[in-house]
């Protein structure tokens, strides 16, 4: 009997759901559901120290006008332990891996709206990773999992087709497999976390 209500009562909450979600929908003609985006961060890519080769693509649907899941892939290099964090001792000569990593990085995101632009995101970034030496050689395969929170605006321009969301986020990475101990021996000294800006931007359909 109690499933049967619970049942019931979870068939209520959608049809309530869905029938708002509808008419918000077609009461508002600047409400997209899917985007394309990336990030401003690939403008590191003009750097001629510690070029990242940064490639980024965001997939997202908006399942409501609060709530939104997205696909992403990323693929980058780094020379330097990912935890330093920026002072004097970010990128500085003698602190840099024996070689490079270079990161392949599918990733699923979902995002929170609050309050107008202000919303909240998490996403899980599996990065199989390449680790080569100085001479270029491959040493070895790794995996690390990184989760990327961040509380951001949205801002929006022509009629809602495009987006820029400048955000404040704290990256961290709790697995991390099969690093070469070269490579480890360098990283050790550092946390396996980071605070780093979030520049994504997009356009709707």
């Amino acid at each position: 009997m109690q499933k049967k209500i619970l049942w019931f009562g979870l068939a209520m909450v959608l049809a309530v759901g869905i029938r708002g979600y509808a008419q918000s929908v077609y009461q508002d003609s600047t409400f997209k559901r899917f985007y394309v985006g990336s990030s401003f961060l690939m403008l590191g890519n003009f750097a001629k120290v510690n070029n990242p080769e940064y490639v980024q693509l965001n997939v997202g649907y908006r399942i409501t006008r609060k709530d939104v899941v997205s696909v992403e892939f990323k693929r980058s290099i780094y020379s330097w332990p990912i935890g330093i964090p920026f002072g004097p001792s970010f990128e500085a000569p003698g602190l840099n891996y024996p070689g490079h990593a270079r990161i392949l990085a599918p990733t699923i995101g979902y995002q929170r709206f609050w309050w107008k632009g202000i919303y909240t995101s998490v996403h899980a970034l599996n990065a199989f990773e390449k680790y080569l030496n100085e001479n270029k050689q491959k040493i070895g395969n790794g995996y690390t999992l990184y989760l990327n929170f961040h509380l951001g605006y949205q801002f929006r321009f022509f009629k809602n087709r495009f987006f820029f969301e400048p955000a404040l986020g704290y990256s961290y990475w709790p697995v991390r497999t099969n690093v070469p101990e070269s490579f480890k021996s360098v990283e050790e000294k550092w946390p396996n976390y980071f605070i780093q800006p979030g520049l994504h931007f997009g356009f709707n359909f």
